[in-house]
């Protein structure tokens, strides 16, 4: 049997860690960046900010609406949150773990975000490192423009 698949994604902000790290559990701004896309439209972005609470999030798009699910496991302002997270096609039994990790680095931080999948989701391996990807170049966005 193969083993997990393990894929990680970092990025640096010009933002402190309680900034970047409340962005993730504020609907508001988690509505601009997660899972959001440059044709889609948000339509629900619901976030229970606690251990044990859930997320929903969903986004209007062309070929229909698309839900993706959170479950926190771990929420240690400012510097780790860990979440179950399911997406379609994915069914609410389906989770996968996502922990993101915030170090601070100079005037700013750095953002480590590491996705397990089970092996069977091998094959979304690069669908959702281009996700996560655009999902924190997103983030920097948000930041850059709520800095000013």
């Amino acid at each position: 049997m193969t083993g997990p698949v393990v894929l990680t994604v970092t990025r640096d902000y010009a933002a402190s860690p309680e900034r970047v790290f409340d962005a993730w559990l504020d609907p508001a701004q988690a509505s601009r960046f997660l899972f959001a896309t440059a044709d889609g439209e948000m339509i629900r972005c619901e976030i229970d900010a606690r251990v044990g609470g859930r997320a929903l999030i969903v986004e209007r798009r062309a070929g229909g609406d698309a839900h993706h699910r959170m479950q926190f496991e771990a929420i240690e302002r400012p510097r780790r949150l860990v979440f179950l997270f399911a997406a379609d096609p994915a069914g609410d039994g389906d989770w996968t773990r996502v922990s993101i990790e915030i170090a601070t680095r100079g005037d700013g931080c750095s953002l480590r975000l590491t996705h397990e999948m089970d092996p069977e989701w091998a094959p979304y391996e690069e669908q959702a490192r281009h996700g996560w990807t655009m999902i924190l170049e997103s983030l920097g966005r948000v930041m850059e423009r709520d800095d000013g």
